[in-house]
């Protein structure tokens, strides 16, 4: 399973304003400078955590977006739902897929149920607010986001 840019970046932004919430809305141009994510990129972005009530924007000179949720109730599983679609490892597991007639016989769709379950676990047991908190580790844990 590979997180695409667009989750990766979703993460950012949000974590970006979490971390200047409290001046009002954040301009998207500062977002864009300090994530060095471009104004276009954040325009495909932006929408979608517009869309589902996890950001809200302001047009105007005084605009931008801001959060709508608490940092502490913002799970990563939904971020990344919204922005990746399903988490899912395999299609016989995505939501909406049709039964898969080997399933009863198939040797590695267990395997594949618990990998869904624990990536699933996972990523719903971390919020915006475990993202925002100072690191423990070194440089090499940052460097991926």
């Amino acid at each position: 399973m590979l997180i695409s840019t667009r989750g990766r970046y979703a993460l950012r932004v949000l974590a970006d304003l979490a971390e200047h919430a409290g001046g009002g809305y954040v301009p998207m141009k500062e977002i864009a400078e300090r994530q060095e994510i471009s104004l276009k990129y954040l325009e495909r972005i932006l929408p979608v955590l517009t869309k589902n009530g996890i950001v809200e924007g302001l047009q105007g000179k005084t605009g931008g977006y801001r959060l709508t949720v608490a940092p502490e109730a913002c799970r990563i599983g939904d971020i990344l739902r919204l922005t990746e679609g399903d988490l899912a490892p395999v299609a016989c597991l995505e939501n909406g897929a049709a039964p898969c007639r080997r399933s009863p016989d198939c040797r590695t769709y267990p395997m594949w149920t618990e990998f869904y379950r624990v990536i699933n676990d996972f990523f719903d047991g971390k919020t915006l607010a475990d993202i925002i908190r100072p690191a423990s580790g070194g440089a090499e844990e940052r460097s991926a986001g």
